[in-house]
């Protein structure tokens, strides 16, 4: 049975890439459109096929019939033409009172952006389908309720130079754009992203600030570029930063924190893949939201990068009414399973300003994490995790499986709800330290 509408019981085959030259001058990159700036453009540009699933080639048919498969599976062109204005989004979408007054609303970071593609896979009527929630803005974004804020992580605190966050003592965050082909509406980062010439720039004098400190710094070991997104600077720039991080000899591997393969899966050219093989070990991040992300397309990019060696893991953001049950998490983390990505983290929604309809209870995450252990496989349950307001981290959370003890055994509660004993004697040294607490 298929578990997403749509789409085969097992992943296509991935072997069908074939690559295009564009020369027709209506397909060439405008050299002052924004993405060029941003280091995207080219005069001309190799294309690479991609399978194209059947709401998106509706979609397609409908909406853009001028545009040719080639250009549409061109990441250039679907950045150049992502939806930003309240024009585009009503051609596309019946909106509700509501989207429309806080598109209208809207000022500052955080703009509207959402690439054709992923435009596709909403629903064009209904206003509570989920990817549509997650992109579209509503009124309660501009509401901000009791212990949220801005920087809820606290990493403008922990900046060591423009762009670089250490928080960690052996690792750091390398901000390396503050550009996002599509802008999820509970961005952790959204005091920073898609503002051009706000309070964060980021810019390659600012690279190469961070770079000397990192190499100044031996204790860094582990380096997770983010920002916006990585995997939009051009092949070029992304070469660039990865060979200067793996010529410094203490940082023992690169990570990289992406949206991208979900959003804007064409981007995941031939040529990418080989550029980020030259720089293992090099592992990658990927934010996956819903089932209705694993189309064909985002099982191509997975599959190219896998095959590149990049092990892949999933960083969901459990959010409220949209991924927030077990059969929703469950189908999601099998669909990644078969393609190779290895669900990491579920993470409490940060409580960013303006994202309190976004978060659920943590008492709801805790029941999904016991719906998820024992009744699926163990590589299809994440660690659920609060990151922790202020800079304290990330902090583990699982259901109370300890029930207490009785003498030398340990009372245990198994996913079934049934208990077991296990042997567990405290020992001199355990026994010592609670006579010594309880005289206290």
């Amino acid at each position: 049975m298929n578990l997403i509408p749509g789409e085969p019981e097992e992943p296509p085959s991935c072997h069908t890439a074939t690559t295009t030259l564009l020369t027709k001058p209506h397909r060439r990159i405008n050299s002052s459109s924004p993405v060029t700036a941003h280091g995207l453009g080219a005069l001309s540009v190799r294309l690479e096929r991609f399978p194209v699933g059947p709401a998106t080639r509706a979609f397609r048919k409908r909406f853009f019939p001028e545009v040719e498969l080639a250009e549409w599976n061109d990441w250039r062109w679907q950045a150049r033409r992502r939806i930003r204005t309240l024009a585009e989004l009503e051609r596309l979408f019946v909106l509700s009172d509501d989207e429309r007054d806080a598109v209208v609303r809207h000022q500052g970071s955080l703009p509207l952006g959402i690439t054709p593609y992923y435009a596709s896979l909403m629903s064009r009527d209904d206003a509570l389908e989920p990817l549509r929630r997650t992109h579209i803005p509503v009124g309660t974004e501009y509401l901000k309720s009791p212990g949220e804020s801005d920087d809820p992580l606290g990493e403008d605190g922990h900046t060591a130079v423009p762009g670089l966050v250490h928080r960690y003592p052996d690792r750091v965050l390398f901000l390396a754009t503050g550009f996002c082909s599509t802008y999820c509406r509970y961005c952790t980062r959204s005091r920073m992203v898609g503002e051009p010439g706000g309070e964060y720039s980021f810019s390659r004098p600012q690279w190469e600030e961070a770079l000397d400190y990192i190499a100044a710094h031996p204790e860094i070991r582990d380096v997770l570029i983010s920002g916006g997104d990585p995997l939009t600077l051009s092949d070029e720039r992304l070469d660039y930063l990865l060979g200067r991080l793996r010529a410094i000899r203490h940082v023992e591997f690169v990570r990289l924190g992406t949206k991208v393969p979900m959003v804007l899966p064409m981007r995941v050219t031939r040529s990418l893949a080989r550029i980020l093989k030259k720089h293992h070990p090099l592992w990658m991040s990927l934010h996956f939201t819903h089932p209705a992300e694993l189309t064909p397309e985002v099982t191509e990019a997975c599959t190219r990068l896998a095959d590149a060696g990049i092990p892949l893991g999933s960083q969901t953001v459990l959010l409220k009414d949209i991924n927030d049950s077990v059969d929703t998490l469950k189908t999601l983390y099998h669909g990644l399973l078969k393609r190779r990505v290895r669900p990491y983290y579920l993470y409490q929604c940060d409580p960013i300003s303006g994202s309190s309809h976004f978060r659920t209870s943590v008492d709801k995450g805790l029941e999904i994490m016991q719906g998820l252990r024992g009744h699926t496989t163990g590589y299809a349950v994440p660690t659920y995790v609060i990151d922790a307001p202020g800079g304290g981290g990330k902090i583990p959370l699982l259901p109370d499986y300890v029930q207490g003890r009785d003498g030398d055994d340990l009372i245990l509660k198994n996913f079934e709800g049934k208990t077991y004993r296990y042997a567990d004697p405290r020992g001199t040294v355990g026994a010592d330290r609670t006579a010594s607490a309880e005289n206290l």
